[in-house]
């Protein structure tokens, strides 16, 4: 090594800027969000006073979200995340729902259109406005190449015609803007699918059901119904052109360059392992303080061997599932593959995790535990999304199967 090389270097800390960031919105969720969410989670709905708080002091806007995504340090999102959900994960879901419709339009789009319509996903201070990412089917779930939304171009007038039911969408049918997945192509599956924005206020797209739901309650989630939208033809992430390109080369069988919405959840499996690092955190320290308080047979509950050990299993599986979680991120700022499916394997662990510190959270605070007296409840029931949506535990084993033995696992 030459005496101009410099020494290469490795550090897990966190810069000034960032842990700055870092406790700042630990403080918002410490104050604001946590206190309100034993009665958004009661209320079932969309917690606008705590967004528009949030839009004031810059949290909730594209401009912060966009440096977060950016920072060097390719961690910012993930440590901002872990600190939201942290406070409650109902509530931060609202907070950050509209950032996976932003990474649609990101991952898919031109340079006009992320600059045209992920501000529109945001409003501002005095309009707090949301996002739609529109996937998930009644008869397509994990199986996204099972879509039925169909896209038809109707070249006299450059618009894009959309007919179809998605659901388990959040915030569904109450966003200003919709980004749906739609097949243009049904012959050629997942191949033959592109993403397109729904404007505010356009003609034919309605909410349908409202689900009530186990967790995750404060989040809004919904039925979109698309009923002849009539969508212009810049609505169409990437463009004709592209995407012509794209379904002829699928058409020849060659590679055709990704599908529409696995590459919007390829880039968001990290972040959903950081918002179950966060509820799991949570729980753990809320049982860590309990136990050391609580007296059973003379003495504090965590002086018992068993009870610390739990404890001990679950600060290392939430240590194991935060640097997982930074792993994937960092890969995923450098432009680095997951060649080994490491961006499943944080989302996967992370989530497995926060359902197995919830629920032993629950059982170290006994009968209290399973009362909605004490938060553990909740952040059991809300942490149980975490292994379902963007892609469930069983869909993530099989990518890391097919991944790590080169084998077409079915």
């Amino acid at each position: 090594m030459s005496d101009e090389t410099p020494a290469p270097t490795f550090s897990l800390e966190l810069g000034e800027d960032l842990r700055e960031v870092r406790d700042w919105v630990h403080a918002f969720a410490r104050d604001v969000i946590r206190p309100a969410a034993a009665e958004w989670d009661e209320r079932e709905e969309t917690p606008w006073p705590i967004l528009q708080e949030a839009a004031k002091i810059g949290l909730y806007s594209l401009d912060f979200f966009a440096n977060q995504m950016f920072d060097p340090s390719g961690v910012a999102i993930p440590v901002v995340y872990e600190e939201l959900y942290w406070g409650d994960p109902g509530i931060a879901l609202s907070l950050t729902g509209t950032t996976l419709a932003a990474v649609a339009v990101a991952t898919n789009g031109t340079q006009e259109q992320v600059l045209e319509w992920t501000p529109e996903m945001f409003g501002t201070p005095d309009d707090v406005r949301l996002g739609a990412f529109c996937s998930s089917e009644p008869d397509a779930g994990s199986d996204v190449g099972a879509i039925r939304t169909r896209a038809v171009y109707d070249e006299a007038t450059d618009e894009w015609v959309l007919n179809g039911t998605k659901t388990w969408i959040t915030n569904g049918g109450i966003a200003d803007v919709h980004v749906v997945v739609a097949s243009v192509d049904p012959e050629l599956g997942s191949r033959g699918q592109a993403s397109f924005v729904v404007p505010p206020r356009t003609k034919g797209l309605s909410q349908g059901q409202k689900f009530r739901k186990h967790g995750i309650r404060a989040s809004h989630t919904a039925e979109v119904i698309l009923d002849d939208v009539r969508v212009p033809g810049r609505c169409l992430l990437g463009g004709k052109e592209r995407l012509d390109e794209r379904l002829a080369r699928a058409r020849e069988g060659r590679r055709s360059g990704g599908q529409a919405a696995m590459k919007t959840f390829e880039a968001s499996r990290p972040a959903v392992g950081a918002m179950a690092v966060g509820c799991a955190r949570a729980a753990y320290e809320y049982t860590l303080d309990y136990v050391r308080q609580r007296e059973q047979f003379g003495r504090p509950l965590g002086d018992n061997q068993a009870v610390a050990f739990t404890l001990a299993d679950m600060a290392t599986r939430i240590d194991a599932a935060r640097l997982l979680v930074w792993r994937a991120s960092w890969m995923a700022s450098r432009g680095k593959d997951f060649a080994q499916a490491e961006g499943s394997m944080s989302k996967l662990f992370a989530s497995e995790t926060a359902t197995w510190v919830t629920q032993n959270a629950i059982r170290l605070l006994g009968g209290n535990g399973y009362t909605r007296e004490y938060p553990v409840e909740r952040w059991h029931r809300d942490a149980t999304i975490f292994t379902i949506f963007e892609g469930a535990s069983e869909i993530q084993r099989l990518i890391i199967g097919r991944t790590i033995t080169g084998l077409p696992l079915r």
